[in-house]
Parts: structure tokens; sequence; C-alpha cells
């Protein structure tokens, strides 16, 4: 029974973290959840407790492990000698609760990872703009127009409309080569 408790305690334990981390529930602390859980348990004792499942529950959702990649990662915790590991009992309620709250878990971290507004739609076309049609002798030549479809969660699209002519078209590409350098580089130094 003792067995029983415990589990039911961690699991408990493992669900207020995913309350407070990633569900922004703003209700749940430490405090309470070890008043709840662990009245027993000292706070230095609780606090390292708290903090290892709330490191291994980053580790596992972080890289959105598979029930394979859960497995390895949860056996290789309990082989670790030393505090950093975890029992058998502890890594049947991380994987457990994985199981039940992956996708919550991952739907919360994407949905914190979007900009707002987000980018719903895009379309282009280049026309083909003759002197006569713009009514200017000097200029003519083609201009890329280009319609972003905008909004955020819940709400209708706004649409902006961009005229780019050849040399903005070409600014734009610079621009974006230099991003694609820089990520590059950022990810080879990483």
């Amino acid at each position: 029974m003792a067995d029983d408790e415990a589990a039911k305690s961690l699991s408990a334990l493992l669900n207020g973290i995913a309350q407070k981390v990633y569900y922004n529930n703003t209700e749940v602390t430490e405090e309470q959840l070890r008043g709840e859980l662990y009245p027993e348990l000292p706070p230095e004792e609780f606090r390292a407790l708290h903090e290892r499942m709330a490191g291994l529950l980053k580790s596992i959702a972080t890289a959105d492990m598979d029930h394979a990649q859960l497995e390895a990662f949860l056996t290789a915790q309990t082989k670790r000698q030393g505090g950093g590991g975890v029992t058998a009992e502890q890594a049947a309620a991380l994987s457990r609760f994985w199981k039940s709250q992956r996708a919550r878990v991952r739907e919360s971290l994407l949905a914190r990872s979007r900009w707002e507004p987000g980018l719903r739609g895009l379309s282009w076309r280049v026309d083909l703009q003759t002197a006569a049609s713009r009514g200017d002798a000097g200029h003519s030549g083609p201009v890329a127009l280009v319609e972003l479809e905008l909004g955020r969660a819940g709400q209708d699209s706004e649409f902006v409309c961009l005229e780019f002519d050849e040399a903005k078209v070409n600014h734009v590409l610079k621009k974006m080569a230099d991003i694609q350098k820089s990520i590059d580089g950022f990810v080879h130094r990483a």
C-alpha cells in the first residue's frame, strides 16, 4: 500500500510541475506541492526531488521523446550512480505521465514558440509594367506584388500588400541570404 501511495504522490508531483511549467497555472507552487504531497519530507529533500523531476521532464519534453527514446532515456537514468538517477518506480511514473501528457505538453511548447501575429498565408506575382501603364516615361520593368495574410489565434486575418521593384527584391534577397548565413554560423558553432 505504501508503494501505491508513493506512486500516486509522484504522479501528482509530475502533474503539478506540468501545470506550473507547461500549462501556465500560476496557482501551483512548489510549497503547495510539498505541503499536499510530501509534508513529511524535509524542504531540502523535496526541493531536490522537485528539481530532479522538473529537469527530467524538461529533457523529455525538449526532445519530444517517442516511446523507444523515452524507455532508453529512463533506462539510462535508472543505471546512473549517485543522486542524479531515478528509481525504477520514478521511471515508471515518468513513463506513465509522458504517455498521457505528451501531446498536451508538446502543444504548449509549440504555442509558446509561435510569434503573434503569425503568417497564415503568402501569395505573390510579378507584373511587367510598361511606361505607358505607369504614366512614367522613365521607368518600366517588373514589379513583384506580395500579399501577406497575418493573424492571431482566434481572430480574423489581416492582409498586407507589398510592392517591390527589382532593386528592392534584390535587397530583400540579400538580407535573407545574410539571415541564412547567420543561422548557419550559429548552428555550426552549437
